[in-house]
């Protein structure tokens, strides 16, 4: 029976994870969140698992009196956060944690021996090689969540080797602002950005798919994941995300992987691999859904793709560099303090100043998180 120890449990991945082991009886052993006590409480009194931890110290300090009933042990910070990543007696560790904070926890849980279900993007992001090294020593399978990342690997399934792959083509919904020019979202509002066409997801994730940088980091990521160059990977705008992404073999042969806007599915097979079962997600209907198009990238008026893919380009410590940098960014859009056209603006001032280094250490990317943070708001003057 496959167990989990799901990071981020009350943001939307997690909540959804929770609904896919509820419909399939998956054994929760621990739940981790940032400050959102009320919800935890009530995933915890209905999975009743081992550890809970909240990042608020004040937060876990009132869910320990909370759920004092019952037989759980509650931990806080990012320590308690780690502790539940790898000490959790889940088989599977679930990591959907938004943002740099998602790192060590998965490091931590790596070198624990945990399978890896992956939805922080940063993680692969941010820890690139260090991230695939640990797991290569701890033989430790790292599983994609994202529902681009799992319709490649779901692609791949039946390729005897990536030798004849030519081409990785990630899909992309183009956000609330296709077809907008810059002189057009420079007044747009964080409302207006939030209205994804698409999915419902968070406030932070939503934004980076406004800007288009979320797609960046899906780039970067599948560098990673899938042992590819950066330019082995295209970027396609498909309004309706039905097609999830493609790849493209030697011979011009394109296989996609195609479903319903619900991330459910994704999260079930990362969870189930390499088996399958019956889905929460409806079937479906193509002939319902009618037509699907497909347009070229605006990479104009949405520059943070190319600043992305520039930046594992250049490789070393330039990814986690544009990575903190638009966390930063991002936040203060967020806060009212900047202009949306200002993100991709000060990610790329701001990842200038970047440590020149191609072998680094974890140290270096939590220092790198700093430095960028700062120039960011030294650069926004804020």
């Amino acid at each position: 029976m496959k167990s989990i120890n799901l990071l981020g449990s009350t943001g939307s991945i997690g909540v959804q994870t929770l609904d896919v082991a509820r419909a399939h009886g998956y054994k929760i052993e621990a739940l981790t969140a940032h400050s959102s006590v009320d919800v935890l409480e009530s995933q915890i009194r209905e999975f009743k698992p081992r550890y809970a931890a909240l990042v608020d110290e004040n937060a876990a300090a009132d869910l320990k009196v909370r759920v004092a009933d019952l037989p759980v042990k509650v931990l806080s910070g990012l320590e308690g956060v780690s502790f539940c990543a790898a000490e959790g007696e889940g088989n599977i560790t679930l990591n959907s944690v938004v943002g740099m904070a998602g790192l060590k926890p998965t490091v931590d849980a790596i070198n624990a021996g945990k399978t890896i279900a992956l939805a922080n993007k940063e993680t692969l992001v941010a820890g690139g090689h260090l991230v695939t090294e640990a797991a290569k020593k701890n033989n430790v399978s790292i599983l994609p969540v994202d529902s681009e990342h799992s319709a490649i690997f779901q692609c791949l399934l039946g390729a005897p080797s990536n030798k004849a792959l030519k081409r990785i083509i990630l899909t992309a919904s183009g956000g609330p602002f296709f077809g907008k020019t810059k002189e057009e979202l420079q007044n747009v509002t964080l409302a207006d950005a939030l209205k994804h066409p698409s999915w419902s997801m968070g406030q932070k994730i939503t934004i980076d798919s406004a800007t288009m940088f979320n797609k960046g980091l899906e780039l970067i990521e599948a560098v990673w994941l899938f042992d590819v160059s950066p330019d082995m990977i295209d970027i396609v705008v498909h309004r309706e995300s039905i097609v999830h992404s493609l790849i493209e073999y030697d011979d011009n042969s394109v296989i996609a992987q195609l479903g319903h806007p619900d991330m459910r599915l994704p999260i079930q097979f990362a969870i189930t691999y390499p088996e399958r079962y019956e889905s929460p997600e409806k079937q479906l209907d193509l002939w319902e859904v009618g037509n699907l198009s497909f347009y070229k990238p605006d990479y104009e008026n949405f520059p943070c793709m190319n600043i992305c893919r520039d930046a594992i380009t250049k490789g070393g410590l330039y990814p986690a560099a544009v990575n903190c940098a638009n966390e930063e960014a991002n936040l203060l859009f967020r806060q009212g303090k900047i202009s949306f056209n200002a993100i991709p603006e000060l990610i790329s001032l701001a990842s200038e100043y970047t440590l020149k280094k191609q072998d680094f250490t974890l140290q270096d990317v939590l220092d790198t998180d700093v430095l960028m943070r700062e120039k960011v708001r030294e650069l926004a003057k804020v």
